[in-house]
């Protein structure tokens, strides 16, 4: 009985061995795959000072009222685009236009001051001509008709002011652009000084950021400076337009305006200026050597028996055919910068 246990025994283990070599025997070997591999390498490349700056437009314009009324209506809405003079609301008048009625019953009743002083004045004047009146006499009705002729002329110009200010109850865009904001409705309270709508025109756009002595000192009108915009693939090429001379009192640096054209820009987004400052060492690999994997990039990286195996990586900037990766690599390692489109993790790569 005991023999037979051991024996047993022993058959099976014999059993699970064989299965075991089996097994092994059955491993699929690699995929062989014929592709091109070079080691990591480090590139000299520009280095910059980069700082946050923002996309602002070069004509903007907050329109308000000059009149104190209530919004009769609005005529435009938020992302329509305006032209110049084109009505964008008005204000009722109400108040202006009272003005407007007491000026002119001013002028009528001046009017008719006047009309009486003239009369006045050339019947004594005749009078004094025939001698029934006195010189004194007469210079008293000259001295009220002249009183009343500027009292006229002074009415005259009451009503073309208070007409005038009519004139500002319908408001119109100083600039052809787009509707940005809109800070108010229809029935709303208007006041002088306080925004209804916010103007921009897209078409002129640019880029502004603060920068400390250091590298104002290297910079010039007229210079290309890189810049990134959220949003926007690659970099763009500005232009240094204005420098301040003086600083900001609280963080001790200097403004500086950018011009920058490019489709799909919109004022507000974020970007980055970099501003060059000597060189740099970078690690870097060709283009091709990038594959997309399920939204993720990364490179295939080959252990010391050729197996490649796909490792994600953060890149940064391109120049030419080259990428620079600031995270998943060290110099030296080796990938596959060419055919890495037909590889799978586990491949063996030849060639």
């Amino acid at each position: 009985m005991h023999n037979g246990t051991i024996y047993a025994l022993a058959l099976v283990l014999l059993l699970a061995g064989c299965g075991g070599h089996d097994e092994a025997a059955q491993a699929p070997a690699p995929r062989a795959v014929q592709a091109r591999s070079a080691p990591v390498t480090m590139d000299v490349r520009a280095a910059y000072h980069a700082t946050p700056a923002t996309v602002v437009a070069l004509d903007r314009a907050e329109v308000g009222s000059r009149l104190m009324g209530y919004i009769g209506d609005i005529a435009v809405a938020e992302g329509q685009s305006v032209t110049k003079g084109q009505r964008l609301f008005t204000v009722d008048p109400l108040d202006v236009q009272g003005q407007v009625d007491q000026a002119r019953a001013g002028v009528t009743q001046a009017a008719s001051a006047y009309a009486d002083a003239k009369a006045d004045f050339d019947r004594f004047d005749n009078l004094y001509k025939e001698d029934v009146v006195s010189r004194q006499q007469l210079d008293k009705a000259r001295l009220q008709h002249d009183l009343a002729a500027a009292r006229l002329a002074q009415a005259k110009a009451g009503l073309g002011t208070a007409s005038g200010q009519l004139r500002y109850a319908t408001v119109t865009s100083p600039i052809a652009g787009v509707v940005t904001r809109k800070l108010a409705n229809a029935g709303d309270l208007a006041t002088p000084g306080k925004p209804i709508l916010v103007l921009e025109n897209p078409a002129r756009l640019q880029i502004e950021t603060q920068v400390p002595e250091a590298v104002l000192s290297q910079l010039k009108p007229g210079q290309i400076v890189p810049v990134e915009v959220d949003g926007i693939d690659g970099r763009l090429d500005a232009k240094v337009a204005r420098i301040s001379p003086a600083a900001d009192p609280v963080s001790r640096t200097f403004l500086v305006k950018l011009d920058v054209a490019a489709a799909g820009l919109r004022s507000g987004a974020f970007a980055r200026a970099l501003f060059p400052e000597g060189e740099r060492q970078a690690l870097a690999i060709p283009a091709a050597a990038l594959v997309n994997r399920a939204g993720i990039d990364g490179v295939f990286v080959l252990d010391k028996n050729g197996i490649a195996q796909f490792r994600m990586v953060r890149r940064g900037a391109a120049t030419g055919n080259r990428v620079e990766i600031q995270a998943g690599l060290q110099a030296g390692e080796r990938i596959v910068v060419e055919g890495a489109d037909k590889l799978e993790s586990g491949d063996k790569v030849t060639g």
